[in-house]
């Protein structure tokens, strides 16, 4: 049986790692979750570090966030869907917006549940996700600032998430002379320019963040210590929050070319047969994964001993030469994830999670 572990003290180390960075430049910081897909063992986990605001993207984990603990504040990190206004202000002290009528309902629903609900206006900076147009903002902001129990927290904005444009001192300069110009014109004050996430913490690190920028919200530099610049690991930081443990079912030496004639794979692709391989053998050893669970780009294998080779809906082939490590069934295999190979894994239902 398969089975992610999360290791306590590693997310642990991390953790005092980031909070010593963003403490010495008195930047406030929360912790996206969105990647343990409600789980509530590990959401504690987080929870117990000391982390004082969650940030996810579905509503149904912050509400597990917030029955572990009712004092953390929740961020809904994504544009509310209209149909769960009332499960958003319910549940997430905190949203992203930048829709004018979305915030409206939120209005009408916070003053129907006697609360006051915070928001933080995302603008668009270039990637072309969620944002408010610039050039609208102005106007924007008149009609936000006179919605009755709705309280404007932060402006922020998202890079890197969809088209990979990454952030600069420019962009967050430009974030903060947004804050100044709507703090002077509405005579308003804005706690928080959000400007930061996982791909920013390097420009942390250089020392490249702008005064003004006081807000992060970080998930994939806390569980995998990724500079998302260098795609190299963080000096100082752990890689392997997260590992994932795979049992070998089928372990025989086998040709390495296919024989018979060759058709598509599932995946579409039709095999390039190298012929210098023909007439040679290794050892395969079959996994109890698959693209079901995990794509295997985003798997890599802890030992130098195994290569990937590729994998059907439920089961992983892997390559282990000569054996010399004497791999038998039963043993487990542990790989070393990337973000989205994590969240695969802890998005299905047929693999284990484990806390240790």
């Amino acid at each position: 049986m398969a089975y992610l572990k999360l290791y306590r003290e590693k997310l642990r180390h991390n953790y005092d790692f980031l909070k010593q960075k963003f403490e010495g430049r008195d930047i406030e910081w929360g912790v996206v979750t969105k990647l343990f897909c409600g789980n509530e063992d590990m959401i504690r986990e987080v929870i117990n570090l000391g982390v004082r605001e969650v940030h996810d993207s579905r509503i149904s984990n912050l509400r597990v966030a917030k029955e572990i603990s009712p004092d953390v504040q929740t961020v809904y990190i994504k544009p509310p869907p209209k149909k769960i206004i009332e499960d958003i202000v319910r549940w997430a002290d905190v949203s992203f917006d930048s829709d004018i009528s979305t915030i409206e309902m939120l209005s009408k629903e916070a003053v129907k549940q006697d609360r006051i609900h915070k928001i933080i206006i995302m603008i668009e900076m270039g990637d072309l996700r969620e944002g408010v147009v610039r050039d609208e903002l102005i106007d924007f902001y008149e009609q936000v600032f006179n919605l009755p129990n709705i309280n404007v927290v932060g402006l922020g904005t998202n890079l890197n998430c969809l088209h990979g444009v990454m952030p600069n001192a420019d962009k967050l300069i430009q974030l903060t002379l947004y804050k100044q110009i709507i703090e002077l014109k509405f005579n308003k004050k804005i706690p928080w320019i959000s400007g930061g996430t996982s791909v920013t913490v390097p420009l942390l690190l250089r020392d490249e963040i702008p005064q003004g920028v006081n807000h992060f919200r970080v998930g994939e530099a806390l569980y995998f210590g990724l500079d998302l610049f260098t795609e190299k690991t963080i000096e100082g930081m752990e890689d392997s929050v997260m590992e994932l443990y795979s049992q070998i079912i089928e372990l025989h030496e086998k040709p390495v070319v296919p024989s018979g004639e060759l058709g598509k794979d599932p995946q579409g692709n039709t095999m390039q047969i190298d012929e210098s391989l023909y007439g040679k053998t290794s050892h395969r050893a079959i996994l109890d994964i698959g693209y079901l669970d995990i794509d295997p780009k985003f798997l890599f294998p802890i030992s130098d001993d195994i290569k990937i080779v590729d994998a059907s809906s439920d089961m992983l082939v892997v390559d282990v030469g000569v054996n010399a490590p004497d791999y038998k069934v039963g043993d487990m295999v542990r790989f070393k994830l990337k973000y989205m190979g994590a969240l695969g894994i802890m998005n299905s239902n047929y693999i284990d999670k484990v806390v240790q």
